[in-house]
């Protein structure tokens, strides 16, 4: 089981309105599906990330632990007078690469991320570096890459990843993210880059310009970066005291 992961279970016959109307992407999908979403500020930042699913008439979120009890109270603050109950479940997850088990999902993000089971108990999938996925498909992970109060989902590559439907309705922090999408341009956003020795995760980016961005998830030489992209253009960059080059296919992860 990955302890790492909560399952919150939501009742009642309000819930698929309720869900609907504050998360990024379309709850219906979940019928058979696992739907990558997030819960935004009211200011569109990213609040939290998670994968909703649905058996019978209940919706369930998996969401990181430590995660887990903030959103549940922010679901409950939003919950007003709708039918709705919001609990912790026993559901663990599971999760693995290849053949996947019976009554299995398939994760939503990327091809490369493999399915997820949730169940009561089941032994443990093979272990698996996540981190070397994540950064060879630019991937970002919760209270990694993505920073409560701080990231702007667009920024994170949230659209790629099939973690939100632009046609859906309104959602908490929707009219922000909605002009981030059609009225402006990105000025940042998370890429893969080259890296020629180490720092912490959240080091500083720093051109000749100035502050270029943070440096993330580091893997095999390459790394998440969340880049100024006017800033990185044809010009040296240092994280501490490691070189920092953007990939070459950078461009297809903004």
């Amino acid at each position: 089981m990955n302890k790492s992961r909560t399952v919150i279970k939501v009742g009642g016959e309000d819930t698929l309105d309720f869900l609907q109307g504050l998360v990024t992407n379309d709850v219906c999908k979940a019928d058979n599906n696992l739907v990558y979403a997030a819960l935004l500020t009211p200011q569109g930042k990213y609040f939290a990330d998670f994968f909703i699913f649905q058996i019978k008439n209940c919706w369930y979120i998996d969401v990181n632990s430590l995660l887990a009890d903030a959103l549940v109270k922010q679901l409950s603050f939003y919950r007003l007078r709708s039918k709705v109950t919001i609990e912790k479940s026993d559901l663990g997850v599971v999760r693995g690469l290849g053949k996947a088990l019976e009554g299995a999902y398939l994760d939503p993000r990327h091809p490369s991320l493999g399915w997820r089971k949730y169940c009561e108990n089941a032994n443990n999938a093979p272990e698996v570096d996540w981190n070397r996925i994540r950064v060879k498909y630019c991937i970002p992970e919760t209270l990694i890459e993505l920073i409560p109060e701080s990231t702007f989902i667009l920024e994170a590559g949230f659209e790629r990843l099939n973690g939100l439907d632009f046609k859906k309705g309104c959602y908490v922090g929707q009219e922000v993210t909605s002009r981030m999408k059609h009225k402006t341009q990105l000025l940042k956003g998370l890429v893969r880059v080259k890296v020629d020795g180490s720092a912490p995760v959240g080091t500083e980016i720093r051109s000749e310009k100035g502050p270029a961005g943070y440096l993330y998830t580091q893997c095999d030489g390459f790394a998440l970066a969340q880049i100024r992209f006017r800033q990185v253009q044809n010009a040296p960059l240092k994280a501490g005291d490691a070189l920092v080059q953007l990939d070459q296919d950078f461009e297809k992860f903004t």
